[in-house]
């Protein structure tokens, strides 16, 4: 009965990415046929090469990764940081404080859009990189409270010893603390890259053509001049653009999956 659940439950979750590949592999005429055919009677392979030819893809998918990986390192350090500093370190009010933070986790973001661009837009931040350097720099709170959990299961007696060796916070923190977190950091890498790599609104409200992202490339360059989209081909520009996130997951599930475990210790 668990086996059977567990395959229906796969099917749900990989039904739709079954569908997005049959989309992929017909041609138009196909797509509009009735009934429904669940394949296509030749695979269309071209179709990722018109994805590929359609729009400026590597230049889109290069600002994507330069964009996605300036932001996921700096919320990584950042947040490791800011976790740190909720964990050891000791204050007034430091656990109201943490709870104001987490309690920003329930507050919807399009709440914030326009204060937002109004902000950036004053600071002349915008058609530029600036505004994710500075999201960046400001940590999540959900990456925050993994290495809050985290840093808070490390022996006290390693930040006495340093202490009184004469090391800084920060020293215990970056030669200490740091490296016996690299499966949260990976962890934290992860997710901060894979939201910024999926993220559309706040890349085509922020960002210029000239440094638009894939995501914004593919959902407004697979059309013809009248504005209706090739469905076949915006299937392949979305197959091809979820592989990068696929191939940083396969490479690191391990290490993914054992931060996930080391965050929830305690």
């Amino acid at each position: 009965m668990v086996l059977i659940t567990l395959l229906i439950l796969a099917l749900l979750f990989v039904g739709p990415l079954l569908w997005l590949i049959g989309v992929a592999l017909k041609t138009p005429d196909e797509l509009s046929a009735y009934p429904i055919r669940w394949l296509p009677a030749v695979f269309q392979w071209e179709n990722f090469a018109r994805a590929l030819t359609m729009i400026d893809f590597w230049r889109y998918l290069t600002n994507t990764l330069e964009l996605a990986t300036i932001y996921a390192s700096l919320v990584t350090v950042s947040s490791a940081l800011v976790g740190f500093g909720f964990a050891r370190l000791r204050g007034k009010g430091k656990q109201l404080l943490f709870l104001v933070m987490l309690s920003t986790i329930m507050l919807p973001p399009i709440l914030t859009v326009i204060p937002t661009y109004s902000l950036f837009t004053h600071l002349q931040l915008i058609d530029s990189y600036w505004p994710w350097v500075l999201w960046g720099i400001a940590s999540t709170p959900t990456i925050t409270f993994l290495f809050r959990q985290h840093f808070s299961t490390i022996p006290v007696a390693l930040e006495e010893a340093a202490l009184l060796d004469g090391a800084s916070y920060f020293h215990i923190f970056w030669r200490i603390f740091l490296p016996l977190s690299i499966p949260i950091c990976v962890t934290a890498f992860i997710l901060s890259f894979t939201w910024a790599w999926g993220d559309y609104f706040s890349q085509a409200l922020f960002l210029s053509d000239d440094q638009a992202t894939l995501a914004v490339a593919i959902a407004n360059g697979y059309s013809d001049p009248t504005g209706m989209p090739f469905t076949n081909i915006l299937a392949a520009g979305t197959l091809l653009y979820i592989v990068p996130i696929l191939i940083l997951f396969l490479f690191a599930q391990r290490t993914f999956v054992r931060g996930i475990v080391l965050s929830g210790l305690k």
